[in-house]
Order: C-alpha cells, then structure tokens, then sequence
C-alpha cells in the first residue's frame, strides 16, 4: 500500500480538482516497493511546485495533462471511468489527447491512471502499453520500466484493479457497468 505523506497546502491557485468532493489534501507518495518506476512518486499542487517540474527526460507538463492529472486524482478506489468521460468531464481535448497524457504520466501510481479504460469498457492501456496482447498486435514494446517486462504492463493494470475490486473478464472487459464512476457522485 502506498503511503501518504500529509503536506500542508499553502497555495491560492490550486487546480479545479481541489474543489471536488473526492479531493484529498494529502500527497500521496508511493512507497518504492510499491512505485511503478521503484522510485518516490510525489504529485505537486502549488502553481510554483508545477512550473518547477521536470519529467526525466527534462521535459514540462502541459496544462492539459495537468487537468487530466488532477481530475484522475478524483476518480474513486473501486470505480473507473474512460478516456471519453474525462475529455467531456475537462471540455477540451479528445479521448487520444487524454490517453497520451496518461501514456506520459510520471504521477503513477499516485495518480492513478490505472483508473481509465476504454469506452467500450476494454481495459485499454497501461504505461504506453494498449491491451494485453499490443506487442502481439504490432504494439511498440514498452521500455518506460526495467524490471517488469513490456508485455506484463496490462496484467499490472489489471492486477491493480483487482486489488480495489474492479473485476474483468478473460477478454479484458469490464465485468458490470457498477464499476463506472459518473464523475460526481463522492466515494
């Protein structure tokens, strides 16, 4: 289980996502047995935390993918919700726009991208990986870890949901429409 270090928000302009009933002040930090990449995942909040921020290759984070982030952050233990519902949810971009935000999340799994399936309610992907068999369909090989092979990034995801109670079938889909987070009601 992760842990949550608790940091006191000092901050004016925190995003759209404060205001949620699900929003949780604390910032989760994943303990690194637990951390997809084996190392501390901290989510900054303050406008200065997030103009200071670099990925590992040194890049910035788009706005979008900010919005994306926080609203991920919302999304209930227990439920998911799709690529689609979060574009609509935003009121900008599209369900790829979305799912290249969450591709590039370097938050996971404190903001827990595991969290979106497909609108079809196939699991959909996981760390750039699509499905369980991309590599099998012409999929490029994920390399973002080194010590989970590319093919097992799915079977992560899904392990992970199983963990909060969302079941899927052999084929990846989701098991009943219960599942699904209407991205208001709280937790």
């Amino acid at each position: 289980m992760p842990a949550v270090r608790v940091v006191p928000v000092t901050t004016k302009s925190l995003s759209a996502a404060a205001q949620h009933p699900n929003y949780d002040p604390r910032v989760p930090v994943a303990d690194k047995s637990n951390a997809v990449d084996k190392s501390d995942v901290y989510f900054p909040l303050s406008s200065a935390e997030r103009d200071a921020f670099r990925t590992n290759d040194g890049k910035r984070v788009t706005e979008q993918a900010w919005a994306v982030y926080d609203y991920i952050c919302t999304i209930p233990t227990g439920k998911v919700t799709t690529y689609k519902a979060i574009c609509d949810a935003l009121g900008a971009g599209s369900p790829r726009s979305v799912g290249s935000a969450l591709r590039k999340n370097p938050f996971a799994p404190a903001a827990p991208c595991h969290r979106v399936i497909a609108s079809n309610l196939f699991i959909g992907g996981f760390l750039g990986e699509w499905g369980k068999a991309s590599k099998d369909k012409g999929g490029e090989p994920n390399t973002r870890t080194r010590d989970a092979p590319a093919e097992f990034m799915c079977d992560r995801k899904l392990d992970l949901l199983a963990a909060e109670g969302v079941a899927f079938d052999r084929q990846g889909m989701l098991k009943s429409r219960s599942y699904l987070w209407d991205g208001k009601t709280p937790a």
